[in-house]
């Protein structure tokens, strides 16, 4: 006899147990066969929900002809979780024939949101049903959900693509954990620096009280825009109604993150960063959409940040390239904000140290006010701007050779003995790519036509097939001495360093950008828009090869080197404290003069005339068409464009150098493609991005979408 079975082992107890063990599973598997449970992400057999069986969707299928909503049956179990705004998950892509029971089996599971329960279905047909309810986190609002919808018809995409952008990806721990208990509205702020703009009070009084005031704003040069921007949120904030500040980069975000917290403290605002990795991110962001935070300070992906009772919607530095979205549809943080400003009739505040011809159109056409300081604040805080042209140049020979005329080498002596010394360059690296010194014309190659261009160990050699050059002359006016087109900032640093060997020479650009740099004598080497701040600002600034800058085949070249000189010049002390900047240019131009007189609201509404003359953006609507030189031209001929419009070109565009990285609508390596601009009158954009759309999500329809064409609404560069 077994153990088991024997004498004080319990056998009968052990008997009547297992019996009554399995009654209880006989039970268990006869209540399963009176009620079968459905099988997740199928379905199968389940019963509907009660009440609003249909659920609408969006897959995130972004193309254009899946633009629109989808209806899905809802299962009784999922009919609690499944909400409005949660994220789903669906099978998409079965046809009619792949039905079972009356419900529509198969396809890929894809995500989306959904959007609205119904009761019934304009869909004739049988219904999929949800696959699973991903989170029942509700993170699309209605709110955001118009928003998106706004973008996409401006741009000419897809709701998809821009949900993309505006949501970001799920955390689980994220949503696991609580947000904080809101704070209540802080006090209103104080004027504080405010009161150098004629109207600067006024307007955070506007805000403060509930008011919605609409301002483009011409910041004086220095460090304080970061805290004046603070006061400007904690005025909304006081006002009970929520902010939103668009910056260009993190390190702008971490100015405006410093001032807020220094002006209101801790728990009133959320910071919306890239760098802030994307649990982080995504647990802010989750605070402001659930009204725990009612601030928010972030990058262009901020932009879309759901901000309870928006009071205020501001951007800085709107002429910035970082505001531009590379993703599809590629919106522009200005013109979310100002959708955003309109729809809920909030209040708008563009600064900048400089002036945008988009800035300069608002205020032109009265639906902003200007908020500018008086001549002599502006005179008390900027610094002497004097500049050096080619007649100077040509005067002194041993400073052409070195790059640096002999004006910039004092003012550089003399601000050493002060402080440290800012010097932008166009550009980071260093290899020059050189040109004729008396007609500049690009030094070519005899022997395959490629750039010449200077190597490290001092000779000249081609960029494309590596011979060097050793008795070149400009076959244009016969010149034999040579100039950099454009130098570097390692080369630059290098020659700075041999001139001032007793100084530290500091370099700040993409690959290594600084943020701030001690008050003490040293050399900082930078290209624009990485120029770190010293504490106390700089007591001079060079800004080298202004021609270059200036001579960008580009409608934004003008604009865009006095945004990048101004963002320099403005961290330079002021004149009273002996601040001095020298920027190589000719002296007669209208940029340079701008700089000169700091007047860059001037040099935007001349633009802004002359383009209304030539009916040149933002006058116009325009939108850019390019890819294969066939592909552009079947575009054209099928798109419906509004009878106002005007197409010019195609034109080719430049081809992309093998080796090197593709930039946003660049065609790939090997390929040849056109571009052609598509031009509308005010009033006529709409209808154009509703054409293009439509021409394009009819051609993906068709299967021609293997043949790409590329189609962007106001593109930043129109040559």
């Amino acid at each position: 006899m077994s153990s088991e079975n024997g004498p004080g082992d319990g056998g009968g107890e052990g008997a009547a147990a297992a019996e009554q063990l399995a009654l209880i599973r006989e039970g268990v598997r006869q209540g399963k066969a009176k009620a079968p449970r459905a099988k997740p992400r199928t379905w199968r057999g389940a019963a509907l929900a009660g009440r609003l069986p249909v659920a609408r969707v969006l897959v995130d299928k972004g193309v254009l002809h899946l633009d629109r909503y989808f209806d899905y049956a809802v299962p009784e179990e999922l009919d609690e979780q499944a909400q409005p705004g949660v994220r789903v998950r669906v099978r998409f892509g079965a046809g009619r024939g792949r039905v079972r029971e009356g419900r529509r089996e198969g396809g890929g599971l894809i995500d989306g949101f959904l959007v609205e329960r119904r009761a019934e279905s304009d869909y004739a047909g049988p219904l999929a049903a949800l696959a699973q309810v991903v989170s029942p986190e509700p993170v699309l609002s209605e709110e955001l959900l118009g928003l998106a919808r706004a973008v996409a018809d401006r741009y000419a995409g897809s709701l998809a693509d821009v949900l993309q952008l505006a949501v970001p990806p799920r955390s689980a721990r994220a949503e696991q954990r609580p947000s904080p208990e809101p704070l209540p509205p802080p006090t209103a702020p104080g004027t504080g620096s405010w009161s150098r703009y004629e109207h600067g009070a006024a307007f955070l009084e506007s805000l403060a009280s509930g008011g919605s005031p609409r301002a483009v704003w011409n910041a004086l040069p220095g460090p304080g825009w970061s805290e004046e921007l603070a006061r400007a949120v904690a005025a909304t904030l006081a006002s009970g109604r929520g902010a939103l500040v668009v910056v260009p980069d993190g390190r702008a975000a971490t100015r405006v993150d410093a001032a807020l917290t220094a002006l209101l403290g801790e728990g009133r605002h959320a910071v919306l960063t890239a760098d802030a990795g994307p649990e982080k991110r995504y647990a802010q962001w989750l605070a402001v959409r659930r009204g725990s935070v009612r601030a928010v300070v972030g990058t262009r992906a901020a932009m879309f940040a759901p901000v309870r009772d928006l009071g205020l919607v501001a951007v800085w530095d709107d002429g910035d390239d970082s505001h531009s979205e590379q993703h599809a549809p590629q919106p522009h943080a200005r013109d979310v904000l100002l959708l955003r400003a309109a729809v809920d009739k909030c209040g708008f505040l563009l600064g900048s140290w400089s002036s945008t011809v988009e800035a300069a159109q608002l205020v032109e056409s009265g639906w902003a006010r200007p908020l500018v300081a008086g001549r002599e604040e502006v005179r008390r805080t900027a610094p002497l701007v004097r500049t050096v042209g080619d007649g100077d140049l040509a005067r002194d020979e041993a400073a052409r050779a070195a790059r640096l005329p002999t004006l910039a080498w004092q003012v550089a002596r003399e601000g050493l003995r002060q402080g440290p010394v800012l010097v932008q360059v166009p550009r980071r690296g260093y290899v020059p790519r050189m040109a004729c010194a008396q007609c500049r014309a690009p030094a070519r190659c005899r022997h395959c036509s490629g750039p010449l261009q200077a190597q490290q160990s001092g000779a000249l050699g081609c960029g494309w097939c590596g011979r060097e050059e050793g008795a070149w002359h400009c076959p244009e006016c016969g010149g034999f001495r040579l100039r950099a087109q454009v130098v570097g900032a390692r080369r630059t640093a290098e020659e700075l360093g041999r001139a001032f060997p007793a100084v530290p020479v500091r370099t700040s650009g993409r690959e290594h950008v600084l943020d701030t740099v001690p008050d003490t004598p040293a050399l900082v080497v930078s290209t624009p828009g990485a120029e770190p701040v010293a504490e106390g600002g700089y007591a001079a600034a060079l800004l080298l090869d202004g021609w270059t800058m200036l001579g960008r085949p580009d409608l934004r070249a003008g604009e865009d080197a006095l945004r990048r000189w101004i963002g320099a010049a403005a961290l330079v002390r002021p004149q009273g404290d002996g601040g001095t900047v020298v920027v190589v240019a000719e002296p007669t131009l209208r940029p340079v003069q701008a700089l000169v007189r700091w007047d860059p609201v001037g040099h935007a509404v001349r633009e802004l005339a002359e383009r209304a003359e030539l009916g040149f953006p933002p006058v116009s609507r325009m939108a850019a068409v390019s890819g294969t030189a066939q592909a552009v031209a079947e575009f054209l001929g099928t798109v419906e464009l509004p009878p106002d419009a005007e197409v010019l070109g195609p034109v080719p565009v430049p081809a992309t150098p093998a080796g090197r990285p593709r930039r946003p609508g660049a065609p790939p390596p090997g390929e040849h493609w056109e571009r052609a601009l598509v031009r509308v009158p005010p009033g006529s954009g709409a209808a154009l991005a509703s054409a293009l759309k439509a021409a394009q999500a009819a051609r993906m329809a068709r299967g021609n979408g293997q043949t790409p064409v590329r189609v962007r609404i106001d593109p930043p560069d129109i040559g």
